[in-house]
């Protein structure tokens, strides 16, 4: 069996990590500032951040298990990577409470001062209620922490192993946990969504919510590791394990995941279209007009056909920097269709603005940057911890081979 100390991860990151925290903390009192002044607009562009970064760390708690689940070249090189990006769940906590005050004290989110005879609150009784919003957003950062704590707890007694029977056991445990695990995980991560995002317009719903996160969150987290996986081949000892095949793999999965990404988004407008519900065809009509209309234009045209059309092409699946380029394109993309999904929704104090106006905060550049800056040193510093492969594990020297084939 390999030694997993001669995998350890380059020193370099040490550096961008110092980087990443003062950009994080520099925007952070940036943000500060500006919630002085506008409390709920720097909640809301907090939220921007929140979900768009967040989406890395309950994406990789998603991929982690998915390629427990399926196996293959592409899941062995990327588990590091996504096991320290699911260990940046303490630091999601810690990056929710600007959320849950803003939520307890009624400084964002309609429905906090709804009266109690809007239709909406009537149905919904007490889970639209402040205590049981966070209460409930705890429950899900209790059962992500679970499934975290074990998969990786496995991940490190495998880098412990002595015998390849004792590393493959652990593997097969692992993987046994996933399967079911992945039905609770879509679940949790549908709930969740449902009320940090869809609350934030009470009155509109929609039943496929919660997979398009599930794909999203996904895509970005491939998108993510491509990106990570670009860098790290350069260097030792990443320069010897990583080939052409490993990333090609993972470019098929960003193609699969942006399909579906639009299917579903497709579906759900379709099927919105075709029941013209008012309560239910009002959140498509504001993003059809003004500033919106030319965002959704834009998500159509370069979250989907863009990288679509670039993905088909093999070869390019193959070149690790054209392919983390295209990641980082698909990450700006995601972000914006975040900004897409918070940016028309109602407002406890909507000032100046008409309902669904187009309005952009200079807080909704800098707050992802801040959340972006504090995430990226934390996981990289998870990162740093462990063996940056699973050398121990029972198929690491098939998928390395994998990766040099034609």
């Amino acid at each position: 069996m390999a030694n997993p100390e001669n995998y350890k991860a380059p020193a370099e990151i040490g550096g961008l990590r110092t980087v990443a925290l003062g950009v994080g903390g520099i925007a952070l009192l940036a943000v500060a500032v500006g919630a002085y002044f506008n409390t709920e607009q720097a909640i809301r562009s907090w939220l921007l951040g929140y979900i768009f970064w967040g989406g890395l760390c309950f994406g990789s708690l998603g991929v982690l298990m998915l390629q427990y689940l399926t196996g293959g070249a592409w899941g062995v090189v990327i588990r590091r990577i996504v096991e320290a990006g699911s260990r940046t769940l303490p630091l999601m906590v810690i990056l929710f409470i600007p959320l849950a005050l803003g939520v307890y004290f009624g400084k964002a989110y309609e429905w906090t001062h709804l009266p109690p005879d809007d239709y909406s609150m009537v149905h919904r009784g007490a889970y639209m209620t402040s205590w049981f919003w966070i209460l409930r957003s705890a429950i899900y950062f209790a059962l992500f922490g679970i499934m975290v704590y074990l998969l990786n707890k496995w991940g490190r007694d495998q880098d412990k192993a002595g015998t390849v029977e004792e590393s493959r056991l652990i593997l097969e445990r692992a993987s046994r946990f996933s399967g079911p695990t992945m039905v609770i995980y879509a679940l949790v991560v549908t709930f969740a969504v449902v009320d940090w995002l869809m609350t934030l317009d009470p009155h509109w719903f929609s039943t496929i919510w919660g997979l398009l996160f599930v794909a999203g969150w996904g895509l970005s987290t491939f998108c993510f590791c491509v990106i990570v996986l670009a860098w790290l081949m350069d260097r030792s000892p990443m320069n010897a394990v990583l080939g052409k095949k490993h990333f090609h793999d993972i470019g098929k999965l960003m193609l699969a995941l942006t399909m579906v990404w639009a299917y579903f988004n497709f579906s759900q407008f379709l099927i919105i279209w075709s029941g013209n519900l008012p309560e239910e065809t009002g959140w498509f009509l504001t993003r059809m007009k003004g500033g919106w209309a030319y965002i959704g234009i834009a998500l159509i045209l370069f979250h989907f056909v863009f990288p679509y059309l670039l993905l088909l092409k093999r070869d390019l699946k193959r070149q690790a920097k054209l392919l983390a380029s295209i990641g980082g394109f698909i990450l700006f993309m995601r972000l914006v269709d975040m900004f897409y999904q918070i940016g028309p929704t109602p407002r406890v104090d909507p000032g100046m603005l008409e309902k669904g106006a187009f309005y952009v905060s200079w807080m909704d550049f800098v707050a992802p940057i801040a959340v972006g800056g504090i995430w990226l040193w934390w996981f990289l510093g998870e990162l740093m911890k462990r063996p940056i492969v699973p050398a121990n594990d029972p198929y690491f020297e098939e998928a390395v081979e994998h990766g040099q084939g034609h």
